[in-house]
């Protein structure tokens, strides 16, 4: 496919589609086998357009069922499945997360599949969806996580219009309503926000968003996270779960448009109310997120407008006329976007990002994006202060250099602006800054390619039928020539800084530096695109110059040579046959005159303009085979010549003489890369070349022109190999045989030119041929090679040099060793020239048309390249196997080349890797003893791999595991083997670490399932074109199947002998320890869930649990925990449908068979008996066996299932306490050990030490093992752990009780299906110890105490568990044994509840009662622990739609019994004070005190309920907020007691809390109420909480006229407040409204504040000396005052631009100089913060000024002089 498309019928493709769904979806597939079938799947799906729903199907369910098995995968975390890139725990070195990306996860993989095959999902499916995920949705339960995620998956959103019914609308109404009601962000709100999004983007124009608007872009803001505000506390919820800004893009777009043009002016809104953050100064963890939306929105805007305007129509539906962007949208949209881009040009980070928005804004309106981008430009290249101001603005110009250059209807002037930039732009090629050099040549290159240089100056005079704007463009391109012949100039002068002598004087390196390099690149590139671009005359006169440059001086080979020689090139590429008369006698003549001395040939030093000249003829000679014939003669007396000179560089440039005259003469290539077919032409009466600037290439005919090698270049190119190869290859040859000597010098000097003549002529050499090595696999299918014609036809008359030379380079190699580091770049020509993919083309419309001819030339190289490879030949084997010496050779340099070419080889010919294993196995071998510590670790480096090829140490064929594995272990008691040299113990962990990361598990058992083969077979019927083998007979089919069951025998066999194997050589005493641990890892890779691990290693695994090493211990925990899940027992399941279990009938008919309507959630009377009664708790035998046990949390709380998957009764339960008889071998081994005293004392004390003090935590390993236990053998350990159990629950210290806590929850989660008998032994034994547990626990033990009763209760039925629940009931606050423990058993119980959700109302109940008359308690960590275990009281009382009243407790009759007690506070007058002594003395209290102490409680619970529930519950605590006014302190001081603290951050959670629109009157008015309260306190904080409310809620706000004028007025009347502080915020409160354009400044509010400004003063009296001053401000100081603050408020809300009517309110202000203070105060600060802020960009504010203005400006800013 990726040679020649999709070239295959409809109907082939509709039967590919089919079969490889099928084969995606086998049951047992390995999941490697699954990925890459799922990777062809998506690429046959990926063009949506080519098949319908008409002529495709696909069901959903299997992809579901697959996407379930893998990702919520029972058994995985257990290690009983391998996935792979999935992290694994236990890999022991450092650098886990290497190069995790390369291998992409099957998540990924996955859920691309499934968007792919959604289009085709049957019109029945989304019912079918709705019916299967809707019982998951149980807000307080992951389950809600995995059915949101589903449905954001699988829901199909591209049905048809007149199929919406059994679409969307079954849903939408349900999940909008959801989504509006949730307030505090769950981590399920993105999959719903990532589902609306794709809903609106497939359906443009039939869903009427309207109403939701202001709720999405105000959703949208806050999960912006910007900081607001003076409070800089954010909730921490909001930084992890903030929307995908990809969703928010796609969301946007998509509601553009339409009649009601509602989204644009909420879009103007957004980006108005956040452009300042957008200024270069600004800077926060929050930029990436606003960079990442500019950059995308343009983005997403121009794919909506492609899908209207210019795609071809398909099956998918289109938008409907009225909602199709029309030309005003797409306007207001630009201007909307214009300014926060302009200001991100600069920023620290996102000058790619805005050049990228501006690109794609510059293709919808150039006229409004490009000017403003020139007017940055043009002032940023004049400076020369601020070189960051001019990279920023160039990569912007970049961007937008197609629409500048093409112009067009919309922009007609663009064009002129081309040659002012490209002069201006040509001082950037500066040798001493480094980016700024980088950036000019890209920008050059990059407008030049739009552009023929062709001086059209001419055509004024001869053609009268010119625009305006083509005379400009035709008199400005006579300056063409002139900017052509500045620019080579400037490079000139960039490479007389860099020759070597100057930069490095006698330093040993000759190489090119890093940076160096770049600039070569950038240099050579732009000048060739440059000259390509050229006109004939122009080029002529630009020739001359180099060639004078360059023959005049004389260059160093390696800086500045190479540099020169560049250009050279680039020139002769352009127009060969001009260019070669010049170079080419002129070099040769010079290269004859030096060496016609005999001495000059064998020196070693070569002298400089040899070398120069040398060098400038090999890059000269890299154009086009036709026209270097004419010089054949010349060329070849100077190979003769050269290649044999003693000096290596010389001979080196020579060969590179010699491979580009072979490369040119036999590849085949475009010749030329214009941007016009048929080059660039002058101009004529009837062309101008001027009509084709920026025009892009025309696809359907480029016109390339071709090199293709004619029969004379092929003639001269076997002469030439004949004449320099052969001697080389006989001079080898002989040496080979001993028949010569010859120098070491001597022979690397032959393999060079052996080299280059490879290299160079490669392409007419045939391949390699030979016997096919003999299959490696047993198929019925002939593997055979596909080959593609690519236009050689091989001469097959001649010698085959490959071969010849595949024989000699075997034979050196047995004669020499291997001295040569030389020697692999010889292998390079095995994998042929591969050339990268890189050029991803910009935009899909329309490239330039080199771009496009660069495309073809790569997929000729593609099909270049599918030619070599395939089938494995015996001349193959043994190349490789000479590279496997070479790779464990003795030079290190040596090893590392050979093994790279090793790993590219591996990677080309298909199965040669099975073939290499047992070689490079051998040098591992114990048993050998001359293998050198070399070769040792050379083997160990071919094992490993390079990290983007195959590694060999773990080839998913178990064959090769079953060699390499042991082999690995073996090699620990290899005598060369030291574990001193640190470089072979990191080998080994990286060996050890790849394997473990790479290794997925491998399948035993594989097979076809029928449906696939009769897919199959259909498609072998298809007609067109004619299968070639025909469908398989019916002995083949058997045949078949024979093979495939013997293959799975293997595997079984194979890895069983395996594992014996590995536990074989694990009981070898010499193993050292480093290998003892990589044994133990491979070894518990093999465990699986489909086949027991033999019972050597369960015995091995088992003794391990008791070894010295820590490591060893917790491997093997983990082991044995996995071990004895492939032991359960499966435990029989029956499928029911829920109405038919008779307590639910029986709850329904006691609420008198009310039926309700079906869509209700929450508690019904047919989930009713699913709770908690402790009336009907089964406490018999009989009770226990007639309750129906529902043990998951969330069934039943939201729409039954169907079909409810219940346990059996007990009867058809497998027996329980087998004997030991009943056993299989793996479980008698571990029921012996488990049952051997000593085992388990020796056991439970290694669990009971620390290992790494104060880091511990409570283990799920540990408690997965015993789980395991207590589950597959009942209660047989329970007698001897039981006296250990007391033992450890009476010792306090951390490591003990942890051990037995594991040990608890491991009991509990395990007797899940005990009798009844043996359950009530068992709690009869756990309370007590709990009990005691509980009255000793320490601060370092609570936490685990509350996992183990949080863990033993995870999804189990509330009623099994009643004992614990009434045990820890008993009473959690008792006052014994301090506050701690009372918080610490709080702690613990509400681990429980929490974990029971919705199932234990009554339980909450009893607490809450329990707990309200000690709500005053004084410690603070009790206060902390009640508060956060209300949260959980209540957090089951959700305002979400459809959802029935709770009846667990509820927020608003407890606030109701709360605010009762509170009375004494809110009533009074005077300020609480925290005077509380802390002592508990009852009674003499009076109300006051009490009040306070349930005060202190109740905000405990209102600051961690913030966060933690789905609702904040408004109305309820809006009754509160008076008191938290009342107390919240003003500064920040931390020197405040708790309370205060605790008041003012529930202020600022409260504030950031999302409204509904029907709640923000309830709010304005209760703080309206606060406004006019008599604590100035109080005043101050309601402008605080305004600012943050009113921006956390800026579009509910704004749409809703009323509250709008409702704030304005309350903030201008606090504007006006007695109390300076007051005032001071009220002017900080308007300018940040102003700023967010939620208030704007209008005519009334100026006037309104100017008059308040000419308020008169009363004139001051003299007062007598002595008298007491007059403090209280008279009411008209305060007037004006207030006046001057909102005049200053407007000032500062624009802090980086001149609005109109700015000017005239600083002259009012400067009015306002010398008043009394505080007026005086404001002014002067305000115009300091002006001037700090305007000063960047002072030139052009200074525009908006009159002189008068200006002059009084300049005095007021200007501070006075001291002296004056």
């Amino acid at each position: 496919m990726r040679l020649y498309g999709r070239k295959f019928s409809k109907e082939d493709h509709v039967h590919f589609v089919k079969l490889l769904y099928e084969l995606v979806t086998i049951p047992k597939l390995e999941i490697s086998m699954m990925q890459s079938f799922a990777r062809l799947l998506i690429t046959l799906l990926k063009k949506k357009e080519l098949l319908s729903r008409e002529d495709l199907e696909l069901p959903w369910r299997p992809l579901y069922e697959l996407q379930d098995r893998i990702l919520y995968s029972k058994t995985e975390h257990l290690g009983l499945n391998w996935f792979p890139s999935s992290l694994r725990p236990h890999s022991s070195s450092k650098h886990i997360i290497v190069k995790l990306a390369q291998r992409c996860s099957v998540e990924a993989v996955l859920k691309t599949l499934i968007k792919n095959c959604r289009p085709y999902f049957p019109e029945s499916a989304t019912q079918e969806m709705l019916e299967e995920w809707r019982p998951l949705m149980c807000p307080f339960d992951v389950t809600m996580q995995k059915a949101m995620g589903y449905f954001e998956l699988f829901l199909p959103t591209t049905l048809p219009p007149e199929l919406h019914d059994k679409g969307f609308k079954l849903w939408f109404d349900e999940l909008i309503s959801l989504w509006v009601s949730v307030q505090n962000l769950p981590s399920w709100e993105v999959n719903l926000v990532g589902l609306f999004a794709r809903l609106a983007n497939d359906n443009i124009g039939y869903i009427d968003w309207d109403p939701y608007i202001p709720k999405i872009f105000t959703r949208i803001l806050r999960s912006l996270n910007l900081p607001v505000g003076s409070s800089e506390m954010l909730v921490s919820r909001y930084l992890t779960n903030a929307y995908d800004i990809s969703h928010v893009v796609i969301w946007i777009s998509a509601l553009l448009g339409g009649p009601s043009k509602q989204t644009q002016t909420q879009l103007s809104g957004l980006f108005n109310s956040i452009a300042s953050f957008f200024h270069p100064s600004n800077h926060g963890r929050w930029l990436m997120k606003l960079m990442k939306l500019v950059q995308r929105l343009p983005v997403s805007v121009v794919k909506r407008l492609h899908r209207e305007r210019y795609r071809m129509p398909t099956w998918l539906t289109p938008v409907p006329q009225s909602h199709l962007l029309s030309e005003q949208d797409i306007t207001d949209f630009v201007e909307s976007m214009k300014q926060p881009v302009l200001l991100a040009m600069f920023s620290k980070t996102g000058s790619l990002d805005a050049a990228q928005a501006l690109q794609n804004l510059a293709l919808l309106r150039p006229e409004l994006v490009i000017p403003p981008v020139l007017e940055k430009t043009y002032p940023a290249m004049e400076t020369l202060t601020e070189p960051h101001q001019l990279t920023a603005t160039l990569s912007c110009m970049i961007g937008v250099a197609r629409s500048l250059v093409a112009g067009g209807q919309r922009f007609p002037e663009g064009p002129t602006h081309m040659l002012p930039l490209l002069m201006r732009a040509l001082p950037g090629v500066d040798p001493n800054d480094f980016s700024k050099c980088m950036i000019t040549f890209q920008f050059l290159a990059t407008f030049v390619t739009l552009v023929p240089l062709v001086d059209c100056s001419a055509a004024i005079q001869t053609r009268n039928d010119l625009t305006q704007v083509e005379k400009e463009l035709c008199s400005a391109s006579a300056e063409f020539e002139d900017f052509v012949l500045q620019f080579i100039d400037r490079c000139f002068a960039l490479i007389d800084t860099s020759t070597l002598e100057q930069t490095r004087e006698e330093m040993e390196t000759e190489k090119m530096t890093h940076l160096e390099s770049l600039v070569e690149l950038g240099l050579s590139s732009t000048f060739s695109t440059i000259l390509t671009q050229c006109s004939m005359e122009i080029f002529q006169v630009a020739l001359g110059k180099v060639f004078n440059f360059a023959t005049t001086n004389i260059f160093e080979t390696h800086v500045a040579g190479r540099m020169v020689a560049n250009m050279c090139r680039a020139a002769t590429k352009c127009h060969p046959a001009e260019a070669l008369k010049l170079f080419l006698p002129q070099c040769c003549n010079a290269i004859l005159q030096i060496s016609a001395y005999e001495e000059v040939l064998n020196e070693e030093e070569l002298d400089k303009e040899l070398m120069w000249n040398l060098q400038l003829l090999s890059e000269v000679t890299r154009v086009d085979g036709d026209q270097l014939l004419l010089y054949r003669s010349q060329l070849v007396q100077i190979l003769q010549l050269t290649l044999h000179l003693k000096c290596k560089q010389g001979y080196n440039l020579a060969c590179k003489l010699l491979y580009h005259i072979l490369r040119s003469m036999s590849l085949i290539y475009p010749r030329e890369y214009c941007s016009m077919p048929g080059g660039v032409q002058q101009h004529t009466d009837t062309y101008l070349p001027i009509k084709d600037w920026g025009r892009p290439g025309d696809l359907l005919n480029l016109g390339i022109q071709w090199h293709v090698p004619s029969t004379e270049e092929r003639e001269f190119v076997f002469y030439l190999l004949d004449l320099l190869l052969k001697p080389e290859l006989q001079r080898l040859q002989k040496h080979t045989r001993g028949e010569q000597d010859i120098s070491r010098d001597d022979v690397l000097q032959s393999l060079s030119i052996v080299h280059n003549c490879l290299l160079g002529a490669s392409s007419f050499l045939p391949p390699l041929n030979g016997e096919p090595v003999p299959e490696k696999i047993n198929s019925m299918i002939q593997l055979c090679e596909k080959n593609v014609y690519t236009g050689v036809d091989y001469d097959l008359s001649g010698e085959n040099y490959r071969e010849e030379i595949c024989k000699i380079i075997n034979d050196l190699l047995h004669f020499k060793g291997s001295h040569k580091h030389e020697f692999d770049s010889r292998w390079k020509s095995f994998s042929l020239i591969k050339k990268s993919m890189e050029n991803k083309l910009h935009g899909s419309k329309q490239h330039i048309r080199a771009l496009l001819i660069d495309r073809v030339m790569l997929q000729h190289e593609l099909r270049n390249l599918t030619m070599e490879g395939c089938c494995y030949r015996s001349v193959h084997q043994d190349l490789i196997n000479d590279l496997l010496r070479l790779s464990t050779s003795r030079y290190s340099q040596v090893r590392s080349k050979a093994q790279n070419m090793l790993f590219t080889a591996l990677g080309t010919y298909s199965l040669c890797c099975r073939d290499i294993i047992p070689a490079v196995l051998e040098y591992l071998d114990p048993d050998r003893t001359d293998v050198t510590q070399q070769q040792f670790k050379g083997a160990l480096y071919c094992l490993l791999g390079n990290h983007s090829g195959i590694c060999l140490a773990n080839l998913q064929y178990w064959d090769c595991i079953a060699l390499t594995w042991p082999a690995i272990v073996r090699s620990g008691m290899n005598p060369s083997m030291s574990l001193e040299k640190s470089s072979v113990v990191r080998l080994f962990d990286d060996l050890a670490d790849r394997i473990h990361r790479q290794y997925e598990t491998i399948g035993i058992d594989f097979s076809i399932p029928e449906s696939c083969v009769e897919v199959a077979l259909k498609m072998m019927k298809s007609s067109n074109p004619e299968p070639t083998p025909c469908a398989a007979s019916e002995q083949e089919e058997l045949e078949g199947r024979k093979r495939q069951e013997q293959k799975n025998k293997d595997s079984v066999q194979k890895y069983e002998k395996l594992v014996v194997d590995l536990s074989n050589s694990l009981y070898d005493g010499n193993l050292p320890w480093k290998f003892e641990q990589i044994a133990i890892g491979f070894l518990s890779l093999m465990l699986r869930d489909d086949h027991p691990l033999p019972s050597s290693a369960v015995l091995f695994f088992v003794e391990s649990l008791n070894h010295d090493s820590l490591l060893v211990r917790n491997g093997a925990i983990s082991a044995v925990s996995g071990i004895l899940k492939q032991l359960k027992r499966p435990h029989k399941k029956v499928a029911v449908n829920p109405y038919d279990i008779s307590e639910l009938k029986s709850s329904l008919q006691s609420c008198r068979g009310k039926a309700l309507s079906s869509l209700l959630v929450g508690d019904r009377p047919d989930n009713q008996w699913l709770q908690y009664d402790s009336n009907r708790l089964p406490r018999s035998q009989q009770d226990w066996n007639e309750c129906c046990f529902i043990e998951k949390t969330h069934w039943g709380y939201s729409t039954w299932p169907r079909k409810l998957m219940l346990y059996a009764p007990l009867e058809e339960q497998p027996k329980q306490g087998k004997t030991r008889e009943e056993m299989n071998e793996s479980e008698q081994i571990i029921y012996d050990h488990f049952s051997d005293q000593q085992f388990i004392d020796q056991f439970i004390q290694y669990l009971s030490l620390e290992d790494r003090k104060g880091k511990d935590k409570f283990s799920p390993r540990r408690f997965c093992l015993f789980k395991g236990l207590f589950r597959n053998f009942d209660d047989a350990f329970l007698p001897l752990l039981k006296p250990h159990m007391e033992r450890l629950v009476a010792d306090s210290h951390e490591s003990t009780q942890r051990c037995v806590a594991e040990i608890i929850s491991g009991l509990i989660r395990g007797s899940k299906h005990w009798s009844y008998s043996k359950v009530e032994k068992l709690w009869a034994l756990l309370c007590p110890l709990l009990r005691k547990a509980l009255s000793n626990i320490t601060i370092e033990t609570y936490a685990d105490w509350g996992t183990c009763i949080a863990t033993a209760c995870e999804s189990r039925d509330p009623r099994k568990l009643h004992w614990l629940f009434e045990m820890l009931m008993e009473s959690p606050v008792t006052g014994e044994g301090g506050s701690f423990v009372d918080a610490c058993r709080l702690y613990v119980l509400q681990g429980g509840l929490a974990q029971q959700e919705w199932r234990v109302p009554e339980l909450l109940h009893r607490l809450l009662q329990y707990l309200e008359p000690k709500l005053t308690q004084v410690y603070k960590n009790v206060r902390e622990r009640i508060g956060s275990v209300l949260t959980y009281i209540f957090m089951i009382d959700v305002n979400l739609p459809h959802t029935q009243p709770t009846t667990s407790p509820r927020i608003a009759e407890f606030t109701e019994r709360v605010l009762a007690r509170l009375k004494p506070l809110t009533e009074g007058e005077e300020e609480i004070q925290n005077h509380v002594v802390e002592e508990n003395t009852e009674g003499d209290q009076d109300e006051r005190t009490q009040a306070i102490k349930l005060l202190k409680t109740v905000l405990k619970w209102l600051m961690t309920s913030a966060g933690r529930s789905f609702s904040s519950v408004v109305p309820e605590q809006l009754r509160l907020l008076p008191l938290l006014f009342k107390i919240a302190p003003v500064e920040n001081d931390d020197s405040y007691d708790e309370m205060k603290r605790d008041a003012k951050t529930c202020l600022s959670l409260m504030s950031q809390g999302l409204l509904y629109s029907e709640q923000i009157p309830q709010v304005l008015s209760a703080l309206e109420q606060i406004s006019r309260s008599s604590s100035w306190h109080a005043r101050y904080t309601v402008l605080t909480y305004l600012q943050i409310m009113v921006f956390y809620n800026l579009f509910t706000f704004l749409s809703d006229a009323k509250a709008v004028s409702d704030v304005r007025a309350l903030v201008l009347r606090l504007l006006e407040d007695e109390q300076l502080e007051v005032r001071e915020m009220a002017a900080t409160t308007i300018s940040g409204f102003l700023q967010c354009n939620f208030l704007s400044i209008d005519e009334p509010m100026q006037a309104h504040f100017e008059a308040l400004s000419k308020t008169r003063l009363p004139k001051r009296k003299r007062r007598e000396l002595g008298s007491v001053v007059d403090t209280i401000p008279s009411a008209d100081l305060v007037r004006r005052h207030a006046g001057v603050l909102g005049l200053s408020a407007c000032i500062l809300s624009s802090p980086y631009d001149v609005p109109a009517w700015m000017p005239q309110i600083l002259m009012d202000l400067s009015a306002h100089l010398n008043d009394t203070q505080p007026i005086e105060m404001t002014v002067k600060k305000t115009l300091s913060d002006f001037r700090r802020t305007h000063h960047d960009n002072w030139q052009e504010h200074k525009q908006k000024f009159t002189d008068d203005q200006l002059l009084v400006l300049t005095d007021l800013l200007v501070s006075p002089c001291y002296y004056a």
